[in-house]
């Protein structure tokens, strides 16, 4: 392969295919813009998701001991705690998956700093919500057998 068949240290074959794999980035980047503002209109919102809570008086009559619906209400707040987690780790991973097909598309290092920090600001909240999970997984807290 002689000079001339050379792009930049890149053959022309080559740099033919990195801007199909650019334009390729572009149009997921862009799909990832739409599912991530999707998810932030809809009921999934994380925060509408932690909004949706239900009282434990709610569930009883009166002054009366009702063993089920204390046990509901437990059931119910186990469930509606791992998908409030669930949403606002999609969430976070989606916003980085977006900042990530932008480095790869650009270049990492030629984001704005305060992409690059929020990159690692979301790695920082995800790992940590990893870390609580497995820390209650191994604590047995829990208290179902349907994770």
């Amino acid at each position: 392969m002689g000079s001339a068949d050379m792009a930049g240290g890149v053959s022309t074959a080559g740099a033919a295919n990195l801007e199909a794999s650019g334009e390729a980035l572009t149009t997921f980047m862009k799909r990832v813009d739409t599912v991530l503002r999707n998810l932030e209109a809809s009921a999934g919102n994380p925060t509408r998701v932690g909004a949706q809570t239900v009282s434990k008086a709610s569930l009883s009559s009166g002054s009366a001991a009702f063993h089920e619906a204390h046990d509901l209400y437990e059931q119910y707040n186990a469930v509606h705690e791992r998908l409030t987690k669930l949403s606002k780790t999609l969430h976070l991973q989606i916003e980085a998956i977006g900042i990530a097909v932008q480095g790869a598309h650009r270049g990492f290092s030629n984001l704005e700093e305060d992409q690059r920090q929020r990159f690692w600001a979301i790695q920082t909240e995800v790992r940590k919500l990893h870390d609580e999970k497995q820390h209650n997984l191994r604590a047995g807290t829990q208290g179902h057998d349907w994770q």
